[in-house]
């Protein structure tokens, strides 16, 4: 099925899968849930007024996300062997992991320079998604040399 072997990195790259699976859904339950759940999972008051307005840029953004969290699980399973080899899949899993690592630790920088903005949700949000990039992180640093083309 994969031309990439199962490996080293790929108990972690599953993880981070699955996690960005999780992530998906919970912006798909976003768009179905309304304006409560984009309040309780931090998309802030605007968006959460936009979707109770019935206006449909909260679903198209929300929707575009959760895409693009599948995708990054595409990238993740592939680079553990469970599905066949994406293109590029060195270069996006090295891209997706500095992406989730950098919004997790970014909230270091913001607590220096704002630390009004730092409440619990930013604090929960930014560990989980610092959870997410190590495990992408690490899955890839471990499976590496079954990553090349």
């Amino acid at each position: 099925m994969s031309n990439v072997p199962a490996n080293a990195g790929s108990r972690w790259l599953v993880v981070g899968g699955w996690l960005s699976v999780a992530a998906s859904l919970l912006h798909i339950g976003c768009i179905i849930g309304g304006p409560d759940w984009y309040r309780f999972f931090g998309a802030g008051e605007e968006m959460a007024q936009a979707a109770a307005r019935g206006e449909w840029m909260p679903a198209i953004v929300t929707t575009g996300i959760a895409a693009i969290l599948g995708i990054w699980a595409a990238f993740a399973f592939s680079g553990a062997g469970r599905i066949t080899r994406l293109p590029l899949l060195r270069t996006g899993l090295i891209v997706i992991s500095a992406i989730y690592l950098l919004r997790g630790l970014i909230l270091i920088p913001l607590f220096l320079r704002r630390p009004e903005l730092v409440d619990s949700f930013a604090i929960w949000s930014s560990l989980i998604v610092l959870a997410y990039g190590l495990a992408y992180a690490i899955g890839t640093w471990r499976a590496w040399p079954h990553l090349k083309p």
